[in-house]
């Protein structure tokens, strides 16, 4: 494809991703789940009458934290005691009457520690005549860190660097963060008992579990220490934990350490929560946008997953199918999936999950003609990186190997970030402050 085509095919698909990130916005999404009528806060069909209530307080965690904040303030007002609310650095938004703490993600810091200690406080100070309400977003797990009695930040740290490389899921790496945690599945819930709470979440998990987001704080812990036991040994990884981990978990396993709260619990019995946006509404409004735009559109899921190489090979099969037989859809064609793939870092390079699901479909689309393949990270962040994803076309492959780069190399060494960077294909959205997993865009045109 000529380079001026690709230049106009990019900025012909723009108002498409767009469209899904305005859908997602934190701050409307709120909005569109709460409401204030006087004195009565309205929540998805429950009504909160503000004069019952001796304080409300607020806790924030999470990438959309601080806009999700600002809804919440603008609603409340004074009648807002106290708050805290911890974000990702970078992600900061001017709050009235929260105090604001950055910290790191997607490894814990000692930042996100303290803040947690402040919010856990707040959390202690609400009695049965206060209402607490609780604004959770991807991010959270991280963000969001009181380690387990004994365990301490590094050990939680290390932890967590190492379920990343190994290309765990997401659920399988909440599992372990929940039952090294005093504060995740369900915990915080325990900490608030006995005040009123109503959690609103903004969900950056596949499937939108509850229990998943953040690692649950405030819902019921479906996963058990058997459970992350299970996971260890899928991938090998209990003898590679810090030791203070291993001991923690065989305490666990034979009894002695307690279990995360579970159904039925009457921690939860005064907590309601709502998700306010996820993958999917993100998906739809790209996919009506697609439609005005002259498209035929197809969402294939929203529930893609599996390793980012892989995955790309089954969306390059699709864009085949329609470049070859205009199947399933006519053209122009607008095909979208959601979800979150993974990577197993393999190499020293520098990108993220959607950059390598971008340069993989280059790499199995290369020399095929008319297609635009779309990768984003809804936050605007991919892995260590201020890239959201990539842009390729059928000449990807050849734009590299004319600056002297190999695709396949690149890949090899997890090095996507470089490669779609030299060639022009990164996807730059700067942060979002917002996060519902990622997009992947398969735009397929008539012949040029």
């Amino acid at each position: 494809m000529q380079e001026s085509l690709y230049r106009q095919r990019r900025k012909q698909v723009e108002p498409i991703w767009r469209a899904a990130l305005a859908a997602v916005e934190p701050q409307a999404a709120v909005l569109r789940a709460a409401q204030r009528r006087g004195d009565v806060l309205q929540v998805a069909g429950r009504r909160y009458d503000l004069d019952v209530y001796r304080h409300v307080y607020l806790i924030g965690m999470g990438k959309a934290a601080a806009p999700m904040a600002q809804a919440a303030e603008s609603l409340l007002g004074d009648r807002l005691t106290d708050g805290v609310v911890v974000v990702k650095r970078g992600h900061e938004a001017a709050l009235q009457y929260c105090r604001l703490y950055s910290a790191g993600h997607p490894i814990p810091d000692e930042a996100g520690v303290a803040a947690t200690r402040e919010a856990v406080a707040l959390a202690q100070r609400a009695g049965a005549d206060d209402l607490l309400i609780v604004l959770i977003s991807g991010g959270g797990s991280a963000l969001f860190t009181a380690p387990a009695p004994g365990l301490t930040l590094a050990d939680l740290q290390q932890t967590t660097d190492l379920f990343l490389r190994a290309g765990t899921t997401i659920q399988e790496l909440n599992a372990v963060r929940k039952h090294l945690s005093a504060v995740k599945g369900g915990r915080l819930a325990a900490l608030a008992s006995p005040a009123t709470v109503v959690t609103l979440v903004l969900s950056d998990v596949v499937g939108s579990p509850l229990d998943s987001i953040a690692s649950g704080p405030l819902v019921p812990d479906s996963t058990t220490f058997a459970d992350v036991d299970e996971v260890l040994r899928r991938y090998g990884l209990w003898k590679r934990l810090p030791r203070q981990v291993q001991a923690y978990l065989q305490s666990g396993l034979s009894g002695q350490a307690p279990e995360t709260p579970k159904a039925g619990d009457t921690v939860f019995w005064r907590v309601q929560t709502v998700v306010v946006a996820d993958n999917r509404i993100a998906a739809l409004a790209a996919l009506r946008a697609a439609g005005q735009a002259g498209f035929h559109t197809l969402l294939l899921t929203t529930f893609l997953e599996g390793e980012a190489r892989e995955v790309a090979k089954v969306l390059a099969a699709l864009v085949k199918e329609e470049v070859r037989y205009r199947a399933p859809l006519a053209l122009p064609a607008c095909i979208i999936a959601g979800g979150e793939t993974t990577v197993t870092v393999r190499g020293n390079g520098k990108g993220g999950r959607n950059q390598e699901l971008a340069l993989a479909g280059a790499i199995a689309l290369a020399g095929w003609p008319d297609f635009l393949l779309v990768t984003l990270a809804t936050d605007g962040n991919d892995g260590p990186t201020d890239a959201a994803g990539g842009m390729v076309d059928g000449d990807t492959v050849d734009r590299g190997a004319a600056v002297g780069l190999s695709a396949a190399d690149c890949l090899a060494d997890n090095d996507a970030y470089h490669f779609l960077q030299a060639t022009g294909a990164l996807l730059r959205t700067g942060p979002t402050n917002t996060n519902v997993n990622d997009l992947a865009f398969l735009f397929v045109f008539p012949e040029a």
